[in-house]
């Protein structure tokens, strides 16, 4: 089968560890033992979140004050080549030398009048204290919101319109190569940057492709590139074993195989599941194929339906 799979930046950095390089490199370590067990037997294309990674480089930036900090895309473009080296270096240590594992750089386009540069929701960096994270944002211009655990960093969250490189990808699946690309939702960028959307890196020209100062939802662009390479399944790797409904209530209960209809109109939490589950949906609606929730740990049970959320399609949707 051909899988598109999203690794969730917390599975990648867990929620109470600090953002270093050796336990990032542990976590990688771990998640490869479970990538390459699945890139064995399926042709893979693996996606990867960057929140924490890339507000940490923000706030490295911002500490050096000889010189003016690099703009957010740039930042998301250096975490994708870290992220991606390590995760690439591990599978290739686990999988036979001929299968070729891959790294691309993905840029993704995003339209300049998207409404989310104007109101900013994807948290990106560190978990801080209500206090803290105030004292950051009156100090840097930030946004900020609370999350589970504490309060983070908001940026603008675009939708993404389309995936650029699709070729170079496909080609490298034709080859039976393993490939990493669109890390962290992608590299946002737009034709023309009006002084609106935060420009960036990138040329002038009212019609050239510019960055921007944003972060695309890693899962809703992971469904876009599943979509748009005709993947059988859409895997959705967290750090819960499936979409709960009532989460964090006495009444939660986790959620198994599922028509699109049963998610539609349920709420979940911006920021976390709500995405994931659109992200789903959106997949399944499109292809009528099958997308898959829930934990790294599992991702053979989930391939094989016996764990996780299955989000299935029926004459009806």
């Amino acid at each position: 089968m051909k899988l598109v799979v999203a690794l969730g930046g917390n599975a990648l950095l867990r929620r109470d560890q600090p953002p270093t390089a050796e336990n990032q490199l542990a976590n990688i370590r771990r998640a490869a033992q479970q990538l390459a067990r699945v890139a064995a037997q399926h042709t893979v294309v693996l996606t990867h979140g960057n929140g924490p990674q890339v507000g940490l480089l923000a706030l490295q930036a911002e500490a050096y004050t000889g010189v003016e900090a690099y703009p957010l895309d740039v930042l998301g473009a250096q975490t994708d080549g870290m992220i991606g080296y390590l995760l690439e270096q591990e599978l290739a240590n686990l999988l036979p030398a001929a299968r070729v594992v891959a790294t691309l750089i993905t840029r993704v386009e995003v339209h300049a009048q998207d409404p989310a540069f104007q109101y900013p929701t994807k948290p990106i960096g560190p978990v801080y204290t209500q206090a803290e994270a105030e004292r950051l944002a009156a100090a840097k211009g930030w946004a900020i919101a609370p999350e589970r655990t504490g309060w983070r960093r908001v940026v603008a969250s675009p939708l993404p319109q389309r995936v650029l490189g699709l070729q170079a990808i496909a080609w490298l699946l034709e080859r039976n190569a393993v490939v990493i690309a669109a890390g962290g939702g992608g590299i946002p960028v737009v034709r023309g940057a009006p002084a609106a959307v935060g420009s960036g890196s990138g040329a002038e020209a009212a019609d050239a492709l510019q960055g921007v100062a944003a972060v695309i939802d890693k899962d809703l662009c992971t469904s876009l590139l599943a979509r748009e390479l005709q993947a059988d399944v859409l895997v959705i790797a967290t750090d819960v074993p499936a979409v709960y409904l009532d989460w964090g209530l006495p009444t939660q209960r986790a959620l198994g195989r599922v028509k699109p209809a049963e998610l539609a109109g349920q709420a979940f939490a911006a920021g976390s599941m709500a995405p994931k589950v659109a992200a789903a949906l959106a997949f399944v609606r499109a292809t009528g194929r099958r997308a898959v929730i829930g934990s790294l740990d599992h991702i053979e049970d989930l391939l094989a339906g016996q764990a996780g959320t299955q989000v299935v399609a029926d004459a009806a949707d």
